[in-house]
């Protein structure tokens, strides 16, 4: 039994070898190593050989069924009077004269019709001339010879146990998804507690959460797979984006395309519309905010429409700090920190999902997923722009704050100072 163990042991290990280095790794990079047109090289000569075969058991057995290339019966050529002239008798009646062997014309054409007719049989499996190893074609030859059958069989394992699962593309990614992301997690000593998996996000939905590392995706992509949204980047972060859209349908935009809101609205609503495609991943806070708040939501998330799955995620900074200083860490140095942590540990809440409301604008709605999340996370919820820690004060913030004081200084009305100013002044 130990034996019949190692036996599948080396096999399973076998199987994993040829699947990363012939399949995943060259995926990754966009290589071709010419597997696939050697297999049809090999698949053309044993096909071949099969005919060949054939053709030889046909002589050795005359009982073997040969295939009609024309369908079940054969039509006759010919325009409709040379037809009926081969039916008239040898002394063919004058013109315009009735004969009644003219009706066996349309009675033979009748029964074609009705036995094979020429548009229904363009609906069914077209015949073969020679047979191709399916055994879903009309003529089966297995039964030939014995070396036929064998190749027959071996077919049937090649095409079952090795073709099959490769052709299962959208299940073996997202398996595959899965679990290098679960290898990431183990990597980073991760330990994550999943809560409320009932609201899990849909396909054809929107997952939004707070954001402050991004080893957030690993975390989140540990329960699910997702449709990732971002801007395009250079170096090893460009490398595993490149990587990953051939296999899954992420949404990379270049920098010029940011700046646009029309075309990224447009390219992410029609992700969206599309109900069997992974849901998509957004951050909308932008940046990395340190684990205590939430900061504002950018809009054009909730601007798409659909459906929002609203995630909340918390770190626990006894084992670590989990926050991308970005302005201070570049990625490896980072990841280099998270690896020699003690450990990551987090909490993540699946909140209900969450529509628009009546008489709801895209911001108030940003607003209140956000105020969800951050009550959910236990977390600070704070009305500012996470982009504010880059960019200089927008100008509206700085007129708002001098309108707060123009109050205060010259009155709610503008008519004149506060009374107790003016009293002071007459004093002096």
């Amino acid at each position: 039994m130990e034996d019949l163990w190692c036996v599948a042991g080396a096999i399973f290990q076998l199987w994993m070898v040829v699947v990363v280095f012939f399949i995943m790794l060259p995926a990754m990079f966009g290589l071709s190593l010419g597997v696939t047109g050697v297999y049809i090289q090999i698949l053309v000569k044993i096909l071949e050989w099969a005919t060949i075969r054939i053709q030889k058991g046909r002589q050795e057995q005359p009982s073997v069924p040969v295939p009609l290339h024309t369908g079940i019966i054969e039509r006759a050529r010919g325009s409709m009077e040379e037809q009926m002239g081969q039916l008239r008798c040898p002394r063919p009646p004058a013109a315009g004269e009735f004969c009644l062997s003219d009706a066996m014309y349309f009675c033979k054409k009748g029964l074609e019709s009705i036995v094979d007719d020429q548009v229904t049989q363009r609906f069914s499996s077209e015949e073969l001339a020679s047979w191709n190893l399916l055994t879903r074609t009309n003529q089966n030859f297995y039964y030939i010879s014995l070396r036929l059958t064998i190749i027959w069989g071996l077919g049937v394992f090649v095409r079952y146990c090795i073709l099959f699962p490769l052709s299962a593309k959208k299940w073996l990614s997202e398996l595959v998804h899965l679990t290098c992301y679960r290898i990431c997690a183990r990597g980073l000593s991760a330990t994550i507690h999943y809560h409320n998996k009932e609201n899990r996000p849909q396909k054809g939905g929107i997952c939004v959460a707070n954001h402050t590392t991004p080893i957030d995706v690993v975390i989140l992509a540990n329960d699910g797979c997702y449709a990732m949204v971002g801007q395009i980047h250079g170096g090893l972060m460009g490398v595993l984006q490149r990587s990953m859209v051939r296999s899954c349908p992420h949404v990379w935009f270049e920098r010029s395309e940011m700046k646009d809101r029309h075309t990224v609205t447009s390219r992410l609503r029609d992700h969206v519309a599309a109900k069997t495609k992974l849901p998509i991943l957004i951050f909308p806070e932008g940046t990395c905010v340190n684990n205590t708040s939430v900061m504002m939501f950018k809009k054009g998330s909730f601007e798409i429409g659909g459906t929002i799955y609203p995630v909340a995620i918390k770190y626990d900074p006894r084992f670590g700090d989990a926050f991308w200083n970005s302005s201070k860490y570049n990625m490896v140095s980072y990841l280099l920190r998270m690896m020699t942590s003690w450990a990551i540990v987090v909490n993540v809440w699946y909140l209900p999902p969450m529509t628009i409301q009546d008489g709801e604008d895209a911001a108030q709605f940003a607003n209140r997923v956000k105020s969800a999340i951050a009550h959910q996370g236990g977390l600070l919820d704070l009305a500012w722009d996470g982009g504010l820690k880059r960019g200089k004060v927008k100008d509206s913030f700085k007129e708002e704050q001098q309108k707060m004081y123009s109050n205060i200084i010259v009155g709610q009305n503008g008519i004149g100072p506060p009374e107790k100013c003016s009293q002071t002044k007459e004093d002096q």
